[in-house]
């Protein structure tokens, strides 16, 4: 319908105001002040980073209630994969913040959404421009297992802090004697993520091929 389909422009458009403040202002600090701006990448952007992922959970509702016609588990899989990533791991560890890692991984998050959100609005108005929608449909294929590279990086750079300082790690006192060692969590983890990857890569093939395999892919000029 005309009010659902606002409601998912306007919700694209406040993700495309998010992640392009943030990717600009990535590359201005970093061409003003070099490798120094990375250090402090978290501290600069990393509020609006966390709001607008906590936004793109509300991408799960809208498959659910129809109103998003993607597949649900590869979408489902690449939010969490995030929220655990950036909250669990990056947000509950200080130091972990000022690695360069962060730097990295943010900046591939937000050239991906950039492109996707910026397809998304023109597709809700019947927009579609060729090289936008290969290079959204093309552009994620290599640079999401990068980013699935980076979590892992991340994942791996925390562990020591995880260990020294036993952050979510639960013992529970007898008669239960039971126990939650946070760092073997992760490892496991990390399991999950490449496993999650192939799956997710698979997907991202086949929406390719469904959008610029068959030809269905029309130019419109305003």
């Amino acid at each position: 319908s005309f009010t659902m389909n606002t409601y998912l422009f306007v919700y694209d458009l406040m993700q495309f105001c998010g992640h392009s403040w943030i990717f600009t202002n990535m590359i201005i600090r970093f061409m003003s002040f070099g490798k120094d701006s990375l250090a402090d990448t978290f501290y600069s952007i990393g509020l609006v980073m966390r709001l607008c992922q906590l936004l793109s959970i509300l991408e799960i509702l809208h498959i659910l209630t129809g109103i998003d016609k993607s597949r649900l588990f590869p979408r489902f899989l690449q939010i969490t994969e995030r929220i655990i990533v950036l909250f669990v791991v990056i947000n509950s560890q200080e130091e972990v913040q000022g690695k360069y890692i962060v730097c990295v991984l943010f900046f591939l998050w937000n050239l991906l959404d950039v492109v996707r959100y910026t397809y998304n609005m023109l597709a809700r108005m019947g927009i579609h421009y060729l090289p936008l929608t290969w290079l959204n449909f093309s552009l994620c294929i290599p640079l999401y297992p990068l980013s699935v590279l980076a979590k892992a990086f991340a994942i791996c750079v925390s562990l020591p802090y995880f260990e020294s300082f036993g952050t979510y790690s639960i013992k529970l006192p007898f008669p239960f004697a039971f126990s939650i060692y946070f760092p073997y969590v992760l490892k496991m983890y990390l399991l999950v993520l490449f496993i999650g990857m192939c799956f997710i890569i698979q997907n991202l093939f086949s929406e390719r091929k469904a959008h610029l395999g068959t030809g269905n892919v029309k130019r419109k000029r305003s």
